[in-house]
């Protein structure tokens, strides 16, 4: 009855606009078309949409000439439009209640990925940055995901011990320069990583600079094998 009333007072609206809609943390119809899922064929090493019929482990022109330290990557949806919105939201919006449905999203888009074996690590703040904004999205998602999955959870695996600058604007090579050597396995840690088969969760992909430091510290500390997922992914326009 309460719940009852408590819809009828304060209605479900969607999650990236004022909209109405018929159940909690859903897009409306305009906002659900602007949300560009990642569907069909995509790159098996880091998600992003290819043209052509599905087939089995196809690359895309980067993640040829890129030497990748994971195996395997998926992504929700694309960077642009609603997707765009709702990163921007979870990240700099204090908005952590996107989190459980981002999860949902991520669950489906990595579900060959995941097993109740698998641990999920996110990428970590510095701890200056998790301060200020008070939380890390990455690791919300990843919480959320856990609970969504059953599969272990491990938000402090990784530790970004250097603040670093902005990427906007950086190419990708500077990218990968500037991140280089600056996240590491927590001392200590090394052992619950050992041997495991680990999925790193990030907000966004652009250059992949970010999840390769993390796959290579993971990788360093002896996991079996790293797989990548991403709320979202940023593509090159056709």
């Amino acid at each position: 009855m309460m719940q009852s009333v408590l819809r009828l007072l304060y209605p479900p609206q969607c999650l990236t606009c004022d909209a109405l809609v018929e159940q909690e943390h859903a897009l409306c119809a305009d906002c659900w078309q602007g949300a560009h899922f990642i569907t069909g064929l995509v790159c098996d090493c880091c998600g992003v949409p290819l043209p052509g019929e599905e087939t089995e482990e196809v690359l895309c022109d980067d993640c040829m000439v890129i030497a990748r330290p994971w195996t395997r990557g998926r992504a929700a949806f694309l960077y642009s439009e609603t997707g765009r919105k709702l990163v921007l939201a979870l990240k700099h919006g204090d908005r952590t209640d996107l989190a459980p449905p981002a999860a949902r999203w991520l669950a489906q888009a990595a579900s060959d990925l995941i097993s109740d074996k698998t641990l999920l690590i996110p990428v970590p703040l510095h701890w200056r940055r998790r301060v200020h904004r008070r939380y890390n999205q990455s690791a919300e998602m990843a919480r959320a995901l856990a609970q969504v999955t059953g599969a272990p959870y491990r938000p402090d695996m990784l530790e970004r011990r250097t603040v670093t600058r902005s990427l906007d604007g950086l190419t990708r090579e500077a990218r990968f320069e500037v991140l280089s050597g600056t996240i590491e396995v927590q001392r200590g840690k090394e052992v619950e990583v050992a041997g495991k088969d680990v999925l790193l969760i990030d907000d966004v992909m652009t250059s992949g600079a970010t999840l390769a430091a993390c796959a290579e510290a993971l990788n360093g500390a002896g996991a079996a094998n790293v797989n990548v997922a991403v709320l979202a992914r940023v593509a090159k326009e056709t």
